[in-house]
């Protein structure tokens, strides 16, 4: 499951505020977007999803996004998609549009969402490596290429759950392997209080009137994805910017030379 905003999307603060759930429970937070590529595949042209923020603001997203075909990829897309190297894993893959060029290429690909019915979805469409799960609990498996777009990186909720996913995922990652992901530049700083990082966010989807659970969701820009990754011992490279904060960036591990240099150009800045 991905959030995608466009590029000149700029969210608000992330706010205090809560919305207390139903007394059944609230749906899980991807089931109208599940329910939408489902729709989408079965014949409804029209299925959209709103994506609505803490704040009340609204935005409508078709479902056909996440059906795009080569010819309607950005110049982003393009570009990470002629990195990608060795074995792939798409994570929050949704209806597998990317998966299904990397595999018509000849890679070897496993597509990934929290969805089954995007799963569902994806098995239908033709991609033969199809797994349910988020990247947290994803294991067993090493790949040469995380792949990670539309925003998808967003869905680890917050900073704490970036630096999570950058100290827990090298478990799937062959040596020298690397992630592809983009993000979008959530704009300055709220300027007062609690002065948390203006990316952190929170939204809801709904799709039919029927609403999943509020999450968590992070945009970053890119300087400081790069500290954050470059503290966890990552080198973090900007691959594609474009005018609106909309990026695409490669990680990978550094090696223990790339250690050492760092610390002696510390001990010359000393």
């Amino acid at each position: 499951m991905t959030t995608s905003r466009p590029s000149s999307y700029r969210p608000e603060p992330r706010r205090a505020a809560r919305t207390a759930p139903s007394a059944a429970g609230p749906l899980p937070s991807w089931a109208p977007h599940g329910a939408a590529l489902r729709d989408f595949l079965a014949g409804d042209r029209d299925a959209e999803v709103i994506v609505r923020a803490e704040d009340g603001d609204e935005e409508r997203t078709p479902a056909r996004v996440f059906f795009r075909e080569p010819g309607e990829f950005s110049a982003l897309d393009e570009a990470a998609l002629d990195l990608c190297q060795g074995r792939v894993l798409d994570v929050g893959a949704g209806a597998g549009c990317h998966s299904l060029v990397l595999q018509a290429r000849g890679f070897s690909v496993t597509a990934l969402d929290v969805s089954p019915e995007a799963v569902e979805v994806m098995r239908r469409r033709g991609v033969r490596e199809v797994r349910c799960g988020d990247v947290f609990s994803f294991t067993g498996e090493r790949f040469d290429t995380l792949l990670i777009l539309m925003n998808g990186i967003g869905l680890v909720g917050t900073l704490d759950g970036l630096d999570r996913f950058l100290r827990e995922v090298p478990r799937l990652l062959t040596d020298g392997g690397q992630i592809l992901l983009d993000s979008f530049d959530p704009g300055p700083a709220d300027p007062t209080p609690p002065r948390a990082y203006v990316g952190e966010m929170r939204f809801q989807l709904e799709y039919r009137g029927v609403r999943g659970a509020f999450y968590d969701f992070l945009f970053l820009d890119f300087e400081t994805l790069s500290g954050h990754a470059g503290r966890a011992g990552w080198r973090c490279q900007s691959i594609w910017q474009e005018d609106e904060g909309h990026y695409l960036a490669r990680l990978t591990r550094r090696t223990a030379q790339d250690t050492a240099r760092r610390a002696r150009g510390r001990e010359v800045a000393g």
